[in-house]
């Protein structure tokens, strides 16, 4: 009988024989499945019910004619799309479905309509609908199959949309041109190779859509595509590694706004001329990056955000730049401009705040918050900040993060929790900690969230230090972080745990196998257990994308490095407890990395946990499961991290 036969066979009979003790634990939800997970007491999820509780806001976009926006926040068990009419005022919930809607526009012209994309269960295969608002009635606009479809983007007669889709062939990322009124008259614009394509803008006349084919964070190449004969030219070098963020075409037609790392080592932001593809910088004296940008509806002004030290930085540009005074100190996300040429929307979400939705005015500078998340009973001035630190990695290279410290009635040195971002090309950013705030607040453990080589944000040479045969330098980065808190008084090196989710999963295998005497435990979520395996079995259209990051295990020397550094292949080295965490439906570290990697670790007589979710992806979406996956969490912090040493 499988442990959870024995569980499941348990809390049956205590439901049967003994009602009042089956009460007193928490069932597990019917989507999930538990090995070697004890049952978890009812008390804990009454502790930490504040801490569960909590509410995001994200900025989706503007109604076209109104001052009102889309947002999306969660009421029941998902994320759905609700509208708010003013600043501070109702969230009127528009979508009810079971699954999170991951996107979400008006209609341009009226706002009669709304276009949204989900998923099931999951599983990323996004599809598009049109939601009527008169009726209430959605309508599949894509073919509902194993495709991917997103990236809406209308065009300035606002009659028909660009849209990018795997439909032929579940690989390759095509553009296609859509009626939403007449989906059945979608058609595509062209056929492309590749899975890194998405539509940027499209000229004032109608007449080319600008792309971008996306390679690698360090290589992509932008192109102008004729609507009318599906021609297409490169407007940027093809076979060089420079990086192209977003673009926008001026109201003259003639220039191009567009940010890249080319001839510098932030993404800055410039003016291309169309014709002689010369580049006028905008930002050339910044040294950080210029994450997202937006072009006023008059082409007149340009609203963007720097990257700076992970706190988001917001300027306004018409002649010359000027910083945004009175903006919330966190991280920025969705900017975009109102139709009235005045109004930009984007949220923040800082340490203390979970992410909301802001706007300003750029005739003014008033900066007006239309949500107030709820904190679910917790007092803000009470969270954790963050506080940068650096130290040294092996050789000689700077390396930072952020570390939250637990409140000063926690006496002596504190246990700690190093949770490594995925990405690998992401950035750990100074946001709300969510259900972390409880291991801080409650349990009185420091948390440290490093930015190991191969992160972004800190310029392209430092993103590509982990490429391919370096794969291991940013493992031996977690190591002289090691070295770094056993320098600190006020935290305890012999109680240290791992966590990561994704490629932060792999790093957190690895780091139990080189730093197993250094770890107490460890807890894998969604992680690559063989880099080898994983890439012939994640989805076809991420495939080559992975490749350019990770190496290409068709090669026999990479296939030999990934079979020396893989976790799976040094299993027998994990010898502390490993609580690995899985989605069903992921199909980006599918659900092999992590069954293999259960059964080699429990082959060592090593006690693992195992949680499985049979409606979730690459990382758990829905309260329900998320709330018994943190409670489990707590339970194996409590028996491992904090119990007496192994």
């Amino acid at each position: 009988m499988s442990l959870l036969s024995v569980r499941s066979f348990l809390l049956l009979t205590l439901s049967l024989c003994c009602p009042a003790v089956a009460q007193e634990v928490i069932p597990l939800p019917a989507a999930l499945v538990a090995e070697g997970i004890p049952v978890i007491p009812r008390k804990l999820a009454e502790e930490t019910a504040r801490y569960t509780e909590f509410r995001a806001a994200g900025f989706l976009g503007w109604h076209p004619l109104r001052r009102e926006l889309l947002i999306s926040t969660r009421f029941g068990n998902t994320a759905q799309v609700h509208e708010v009419r003013m600043p501070g005022g109702a969230r009127r919930q528009i979508t009810f479905f079971p699954e999170p809607v991951a996107s979400a526009s008006w209609e341009p012209k009226q706002g009669r309509y709304i276009i949204y994309s989900r998923d099931t269960g999951g599983n990323e295969f996004s599809q598009l609908y049109r939601l009527d608002l008169d009726t209430g009635r959605s309508t599949l606009l894509t073919d509902g199959g194993r495709s991917q479809n997103g990236g809406v983007l209308w065009n300035r007669a606002k009659t028909q949309f660009v849209y990018a889709t795997t439909r032929r062939n579940g690989t390759d990322r095509d553009l296609w041109l859509m009626n939403p009124w007449h989906p059945e008259t979608s058609r595509p614009l062209i056929e492309l190779m590749g899975s890194g394509w998405s539509a940027l803008d499209w000229s004032p006349d109608d007449s080319a859509v600008f792309a971008r084919q996306y390679f690698s964070i360090n290589r992509s190449v932008l192109w102008r595509i004729d609507v009318a004969n599906d021609s297409m030219q490169p407007l940027t070098p093809q076979d060089q590694d420079i990086a192209w963020g977003d673009a926008r075409c001026s109201a003259d037609g003639r220039s191009l706004y567009i940010t890249s790392d080319l001839d510098n080592e932030f993404r800055r932001l410039g003016r291309m001329d169309l014709e002689s593809r010369k580049i006028e910088w905008i930002t050339s004296d910044l040294r950080a990056d210029v994450e997202s940008f937006d072009l006023s509806p008059d082409g007149s002004r340009l609203i963007y955000e720097t990257n700076e030290n992970g706190l988001s930085r917001l300027w306004l540009h018409t002649d010359s730049s000027r910083p945004v005074q009175g903006l919330p100190a966190g991280v920025l996300g969705g900017l975009e401009w109102h139709e009235n040429g005045v109004d930009v929307g984007f949220s923040v979400s800082s340490a203390r705040s979970p992410s909301d939705v802001y706007s300003l005015n750029t005739d003014t500078g008033v900066i007006t918050r239309w949500t107030e998340s709820e904190l679910g009973g917790l007092n803000a001035d009470l969270l954790s900040e963050a506080q940068l630190i650096r130290w040294e990695s092996f050789d000689k290279l700077p390396i930072t993060g952020f570390l939250y410290r637990p409140p000063q009635s926690f006496k002596g040195p504190r246990p700690v929790i190093i949770s490594i971002h995925g990405g690998p090309e992401s950035q750990s950013r100074p946001i709300f900690q969510g259900r972390n705030n409880y291991l801080l607040n409650e349990m009185g453990i420091a948390l440290i969230l490093p930015n190991v080589r191969g992160s972004s944000g800190f310029g392209k040479t430092f993103v590509a230090l982990d490429n391919g045969m370096k794969r291991e330098d940013s493992v031996k980065d977690i190591g002289t972080l090691l070295d770094w808190i056993a320098t600190q008084p006020d935290l305890d090196p012999s109680r240290v745990m791992i966590t990561g989710g994704s490629y932060g999963g792999y790093m957190t295998l690895a780091c139990a196998v080189n730093y197993n005497d250094r770890i107490r435990c460890a807890l894998d979520v969604v992680g690559i257990s063989h880099f080898a395996t994983f890439l012939r079995n994640t989805e076809a259209w991420r495939r080559d994308l992975r490749r350019a990051e990770y190496g290409d295990e068709r090669d026999p020397q990479m296939l030999s490095f990934f079979e020396q550094i893989a976790p799976l292949n040094n299993a027998a080295h994990i010898q502390r407890p490993l609580f690995v965490v899985q989605g069903k439906n992921d199909p980006r570290v599918p659900l092999s990395e992590a069954e293999q990697i259960v059964q080699k670790v429990r082959g060592n007589g090593t006690a693992v946990w195992y949680l499985m979710a049979s409606d979730e992806g690459h990382g758990f979406r829905k309260k329900d499961n998320t709330d018994f996956q943190f409670h489990a969490t707590v339970r194996f912090i409590e028996e491992n991290l904090l119990g007496p040493p192994q």
